[in-house]
């Protein structure tokens, strides 16, 4: 079994309150768990109305395949329309 997690900031300049900044988290959150059967969930700077920072697993059997799942999580959220991407850690 491989288990594998990442952290990821993001920055929402557009966001003046919580209240705009859950909306965002809201959305990625409920697209990348479906897009990619992730675990995720905001883990830090819930308080700051523009700093998002996310957590997210992955487990498999194949170590290639679960890298792979979040360096395309990463890539995805690169784009983002609304959140600008800061940097990301992987850890294993």
């Amino acid at each position: 079994m491989i288990v594998e997690s990442q952290i990821v900031r993001l920055l929402v300049r557009g966001s003046r309150s919580l209240k705009d900044k859950r909306q965002v988290v809201r959305s990625i959150l409920d697209r990348l768990r479906h897009d990619f059967n992730v675990s995720i969930t905001e883990v830090d700077a819930q308080d700051h109305p523009q700093l998002i920072v996310l957590g997210m697993a992955v487990v498999g059997d194949d170590g290639r395949k679960v890298r792979t799942t979040l360096e395309n999580i990463a890539h995805r959220l690169r784009g983002h329309p609304i959140a600008e991407f800061l940097d990301c850690t992987m850890e294993t």
